[in-house]
């Protein structure tokens, strides 16, 4: 009896809810997923959800993965529905908001961080010496304080696109003081609740799950982790996608912009990576990668969660090539 090759599988359920032939992407879709994990799509009320290689007992459907990258879309949103509140200013210094953020360069604003244009270097200076040590929890050994203090010492003029956790983080943080939560990674999960993942009834979390599509231990982001400690299923990540496409995430995500030193032919705006009406963010740990994106003109939304980290040798980025022929 032959057996349906899974990968010819997934690729036509996906194109039945996308309305598309996917049949040319069964190469890629090998070589980005080779450790196994899920790649789910919705469109027009439609979803799938399929996993690939998975261990006994993992659905896919409600296993939590590491979103590692794809935590900063939800720091961005966190922005964003406290500006609709009123408790923060996109374009107002965050030392504006007291407390400890006094101190933070004025030229330091809540979408400057989201779009990684305040001048910001991608790490704090430690964590050059931290990779190696603390190697699953590279920002382990920092709290609140040190990293806004890194923000205070390395903020350089701003304007220029330089990808910075150190930035998401910083904008976490001032999130959940904004929100008057503490000034902590706790206090930024609990703001994230109240103002985006509780009203939308997502299960998204800080603290790794026991049961998860994990390969190996989650990487730590201490108190980074608004720039890549989130844990959440496929079905959450479409369903927050779903949410910036019928507004109910506001509209902080439509206005990107070209600042200088972006990859060629990308645009950025507040959380995300931008090329006409397409929106995406991807993300590697230690043991993981994700993507997430949807498109603005068609309402589809396409999410990918693997297990295992970026490959030594070989192509990278393969994932964020995939999730993106998904949609165009």
């Amino acid at each position: 009896m032959f057996r349906r090759d899974p990968v010819r599988a997934a690729l036509q359920d996906l194109g039945g809810v996308l309305d598309r032939d996917l049949t040319q992407l069964r190469p890629l879709l090998r070589a980005a997923l080779p450790g196994g994990g899920v790649i789910a799509a919705a469109r027009d009320g439609r979803q799938v959800i399929v996993p690939l290689n998975l261990s006994p007992g993992l659905t896919g459907e409600d296993t939590p993965f590491e979103l590692a990258s794809v935590s900063k879309p939800f720091t961005a949103a966190l922005a964003g529905e406290l500006v609709r509140a009123g408790r923060l200013d996109w374009h107002a210094p965050l030392s504006a908001l007291g407390g400890p953020l006094r101190g933070v360069p004025r030229t330091v604003t809540a979408w400057r961080l989201a779009t990684h244009t305040a001048g910001l270097p991608t790490h704090p200076a430690r964590a050059a010496l931290t990779v190696l040590t603390r190697y699953h929890d590279p920002y382990g050994g920092m709290d609140a304080r040190a990293v806004l203090d890194s923000v205070r010492r390395w903020a350089g003029p701003p304007g220029r696109f330089r990808y910075s956790n150190l930035g998401a983080g910083a904008l976490a943080l001032g999130g959940a003081v904004a929100a008057g939560e503490p000034c902590s990674a706790a206090g930024y999960g609990q703001a994230l609740r109240r103002f985006v993942t509780g009203p939308l009834n997502l299960t998204v979390t800080l603290d790794p799950p026991r049961l998860s599509g994990l390969a190996g231990p989650p990487t730590g982001f201490g108190p980074l982790t608004g720039a890549g400690g989130l844990f959440a299923s496929p079905g959450a990540l479409l369903a927050f996608a779903q949410a910036h496409l019928d507004g109910r995430l506001g509209d902080h995500w439509v206005a990107a912009q070209r600042p200088p030193g972006r990859p060629a032919g990308l645009e950025v705006t507040a959380g995300w990576l931008a090329r006409g009406p397409l929106r995406w963010h991807d993300g590697v740990a230690r043991h993981a990668r994700a993507g997430l994106a949807f498109h603005a003109g068609t309402g589809a939304a396409a999410a990918i969660l693997a297990r295992g980290g970026e490959p030594l040798l070989g192509c990278r980025a393969l994932l964020t090539h995939l999730l993106l022929r998904l949609l165009e």
